[in-house]
């Protein structure tokens, strides 16, 4: 083995200037594989985060106006949706229609205490809310069951509000908010990157707009679906039930809006995946100068060393012996410049993620240890490549040819 690193080395020192070309090649191969890489990651951290969090198996549904006459109603008519959709909605049997829940929205109003106020707006939501939302407490708890069924006046508030009205947002829970001419009980704190509002029990929030049937969204939580086509088949299954509760149009699509999470989900999913197989690709090519360059240098070397190899043939050198000793040739050079590349781009990568921050659709960038192992991987496999076409032109050297070589 030592040898063997000794001739690498003494290949490497004959050739300088050869080697220091082709090893700009490669390491400029690899840094813009890897800040590449690096850049998809950030996108992929961001598409986490907004919506990685959020339960991606439901579907939104919102009130609309129709935009065609149907049955002696003429177009244009407001679709209100209804606390009682949600039980008809259960109760059709579907297996892909889990659960069925509604939102109450709440017009802005004053929520203070003795140290400061602020004007916010309510949503009134059942527990399973917190999933979806993407939200995460960070102090006390969310809405629960029993808050819904006793119609308790509680409340849980954002980070920013409760740092606003309380100073500490642990000192918080247990405190009482004066929410318009309600006293509501702080329960809960919690921290998102979007949501500013406050939460309420649906129960409370049905109460006060006075206890009407109306609700401002349904959520139908979906179960058994796998595929865009199951997400699909669901959706229809819905629109045509609401259709026939508020008698209009099935294929009126402006009568109610779906918000299809999880056929979003699946899609975005698929973007990314598009993505880093591009990033991938551009990479590799990016990298293949460098390769080609390498398999140069090894043609030259191999050309060298003819005479050299014609003796060793000659001494009784087996085949694979010289096929071994040239692919690691390879490798060494490709790993060497290549690992220049790893550091250089991981470098730039840090700096980027440190002055960008947290942006809207990037977060985060950098390569972690599953993306180092594969670029490795990669390096290994692109010496290897670069290292076998002259292997295999030296094994077809025959001896006597090689030692007559000048």
């Amino acid at each position: 083995m030592i040898d063997l690193a000794n001739e690498i080395w003494q290949t490497m020192r004959n050739n300088k200037l050869r080697t220091a070309l082709t090893g700009v090649a490669v390491a400029w191969g690899i840094f813009m594989l890897i800040v590449l890489l690096g850049m998809s990651r950030g996108v992929v951290n961001a598409f986490d985060a907004n919506m990685g969090k959020r339960g991606s198996n439901a579907i939104n549904i919102y009130p609309g106006v129709t935009t065609e006459a149907w049955h002696g109603y003429k177009m244009g008519r407001y679709i209100q949706l209804k606390d009682g959709d949600k039980d008809v909605l259960e109760s059709r049997g579907d297996n892909k229609i889990g659960r069925v829940t509604a939102k109450v929205y709440g017009q802005s109003m004053t929520l203070s205490t003795d140290r400061d106020y602020a004007m916010t707006y309510y949503e009134g939501v059942f527990p399973s809310e917190l999933s979806r939302s993407g939200t995460t407490m960070v102090a006390g708890r969310f809405i629960n069951d029993a808050d819904i069924d006793q119609k308790r006046k509680v409340i849980v508030l954002s980070l920013k509000m409760a740092e606003s009205l309380f100073a500490n947002p642990e000192k918080s829970i247990g405190e009482t908010v004066r929410f318009g001419n309600l006293s509501f009980l702080v329960v809960g704190v919690f921290d998102s990157r979007w949501s500013r509002q406050v939460y309420i029990p649906y129960s409370t929030a049905r109460m006060l707009a006075g206890n009407t049937d109306n609700v401002n969204q349904l959520v139908v939580e979906l179960d058994n679906v796998r595929t865009l086509e199951d997400g699909i088949a669901a959706e229809r299954t819905i629109r045509n039930t609401l259709a026939s509760i508020h008698d209009y149009n099935p294929q009126d699509e402006s009568a109610v809006y779906f918000w299809n999470q999880f056929n979003q989900h699946l899609q975005m999913n698929t973007g990314m995946s598009i993505l880093n197989i591009t990033v991938w690709v551009i990479g590799i090519f990016t990298l293949l100068s460098g390769i080609i360059g390498v398999s140069n240098i090894m043609f030259v070397s191999v050309k060298e060393r003819t005479h050299e190899i014609g003796i060793r043939r000659a001494i009784g050198a087996k085949p694979h012996s010289i096929l071994t000793q040239i692919i690691l040739e390879s490798v060494s050079i490709t790993t060497l410049f290549g690992y220049f590349g790893i550091i250089l781009g991981t470098a730039l990568t840090a700096v980027i993620g440190h002055f960008i921050g947290e942006q809207d659709g990037f977060l985060n960038p950098g390569v972690d240890l599953s993306i180092a192992f594969e670029v490795t991987v990669v390096l290994i496999l692109a010496g290897a490549m670069a290292g076998m076409f002259p292997a295999l032109k030296a094994l077809k050297v025959k001896p006597v040819e090689a030692l007559r070589d000048e």
